[in-house]
């Protein structure tokens, strides 16, 4: 028995994404730049791709860039923004519950001289608009908030914040890695910059996408042949992309998703096991933080694994380095309870009867 729980990590990859992939490696490898019929068919996986991609997240078709995945497009996002608009003002606002790929660029740049707020969040993990526009000021030229945290699920207010951009000129950023095809887009589509992740959606890895609204200025990082219209050169990763266009055309069922975290919340909360940030099921459908009280999560986790079941204890992207979880702890969690969390995270191959199997080993586990 395989229990796959870390669909926050990553995802497997759909039969359609494997289909496509297998068609473009044998049939449709030209290069998209090419003048003769396999470049053209090469390039129009990528317009059928940036179709399906505007179409969900109702923008543009020219506002859809592609990239090898959301780490570098937030780097794209936030270095090329901020360079691109330092004349304007030196601040910029971010979170204290960022992915490291947005915490990290805001760290450099706060070396560079530009001033930084990290805003804080509350017990949900949610920031508070208030404090958001207490330090809003005329030098405010960039924010970068994450539509849905990667460790808690806890959903932001993106559109409440793009409001405020009537008052103050300044670029809006998030991090919808999470959010994508899980929570409504009109959540979170106001924003000015969106990135987007294949392999978190059953797409392949390596590649991602980076929504610039028209009008935003924004310095591409990557120089070379000047594909993507300038903005992002390098032949493109049409194998990836044709990933990306199946999983977006790909119908998921985000009710089926919420139904299966309520089921294993439901079956393991007690006195001895803590949900966190569930904020009476408002969180994205797919992620679920449980604190087992007292206990270590690496020996949680190890003993899940015993059992063929596989979870995280946070963000893949950096929970093998040293250290405690900033984002449980900026919901102020203790540091016990900290090395105690488990993220269960779920996707479209994930079953009821799994989450059942799943109640049952906790329920049975001595540790």
């Amino acid at each position: 028995m395989n229990i796959y729980l870390d669909n926050a990590a990553t995802t497997k990859p759909l039969d359609s994404v494997i289909e496509i992939t297998n068609e473009i490696m044998k049939e449709n490898y030209g290069n998209p730049s090419s003048l003769h019929v396999m470049g053209i068919n090469a390039e129009k996986v990528i317009r059928d791709a940036k179709k399906a991609i505007a179409n969900k997240l109702n923008v543009s078709e020219k506002e859809v860039y592609f990239t090898s995945g959301a780490t570098e497009s937030n780097n794209t996002a936030i270095f090329g923004t901020v360079y691109a608009n330092k004349r304007k003002g030196n601040h910029i606002i971010t979170t204290e519950i960022e992915h490291p790929s947005v915490l990290e660029c805001f760290s450099k740049l706060e070396k560079e001289g530009f001033k930084v707020t990290y805003l804080s969040v509350n017990k949900e993990g949610i920031i508070d608009l208030d404090e958001l526009k207490s330090v809003l000021s005329n030098e405010t030229i960039f924010v970068s908030i994450m539509a849905v945290n990667n460790e808690l699920g806890s959903i932001e207010p993106i559109n409440e914040i793009a409001k405020l951009k009537s008052k103050y000129d300044f670029v809006l950023h998030t991090d919808a890695v999470q959010a994508f095809k899980k929570i409504p887009e009109n959540i979170y589509n106001a924003a000015d910059l969106i990135s987007i992740s294949g392999h978190k959606i059953h797409a392949l890895k390596g590649i991602g996408a980076l929504i610039v609204k028209q009008g935003i200025k924004v310095n591409p990082l990557i120089c070379g042949g000047g594909q993507q219209n300038n903005f992002r050169s390098g032949t493109e990763n049409v194998i990836g992309i044709g990933s990306l266009l199946k999983a977006v055309e790909e119908n998921n069922d985000t009710k089926k998703l919420m139904e299966l975290k309520n089921r294993l919340k439901e079956g393991i909360e007690s006195d001895k096991i803590k949900i966190n940030c569930y904020n009476d099921g408002k969180s994205a459908p797919h992620i679920l933080s449980a604190t087992f009280v007292g206990k270590r999560g690496e020996v949680i986790l190890h003993s899940l694994e015993a059992e063929g079941i596989y979870v995280s204890t946070g963000s893949a992207c950096h929970s093998n380095k040293f250290g405690e979880s900033h984002v449980l702890k900026a919901i102020g969690m203790p540091k016990d309870e900290i090395g105690a969390t488990i993220r269960f995270s779920f996707g479209e191959f994930n079953t009821i009867e799994e989450i059942d199997n799943t109640i049952e080993v906790i329920r049975n586990m001595r540790y």
